[in-house]
């Protein structure tokens, strides 16, 4: 298995793989739309200040994660000092969990951000996705909130590089 950049060619097949994934965890999200970074997919990871690498298996995709430029949409968090990302579309198929795989894609994409000048690595989850905040976690990020709504409870953290 090789971590790989998404090339110009391969963005059909990783949107459906990327969009999928997202059904999965969140189905009634998917039934919302395409979010904008995956319907703007060039021009936010590949001609964009984002990065999105994909690791194929066999021919087929079975892991993904991305970063692209925080967009202060959480009035709680200030980091317009700092040049801050925001990870996303971390998705690991369920056949290829438990052997590192999310923790490889993650140092991967850190050391992207680190070249690209990144100050701090910033995401957000869910306590209902099993295992998420403690792998994050363990890879260096802190919790600095957890929204109060009792549904989603959006747990953010962050890094700083």
């Amino acid at each position: 298995m090789i971590i790989q950049p998404v090339t110009l060619e391969c963005i059909p097949e990783v949107l459906t793989f990327v969009l999928n994934a997202r059904a999965e965890l969140f189905p009634k999200l998917s039934a919302s739309g395409v979010p904008d970074d995956l319907a703007r997919f060039e021009a936010t990871y590949i001609q964009g200040d984002g990065r999105f690498l994909v690791v194929r298996h066999d021919d087929h995709f079975v892991a993904a994660i991305g970063y692209l430029p925080y967009d202060h949409r959480f009035p709680q968090l200030d980091y317009r000092a700092r040049k801050t990302v925001e990870v996303v579309r971390l998705f690991v198929l369920p056949a290829f969990r438990r052997f590192g795989l999310a923790g490889m894609l993650y140092r991967e994409l850190g050391a992207l951000a680190r070249a690209d000048g990144v100050e701090v690595m910033y995401l957000h989850t869910h306590p209902f996705l099993p295992g998420a905040i403690d792998f994050w976690v363990r890879q260096g990020f802190t919790i600095i909130d957890v929204d109060p709504d009792p549904v989603w409870q959006t747990t953010h953290l962050h890094r700083p590089l």
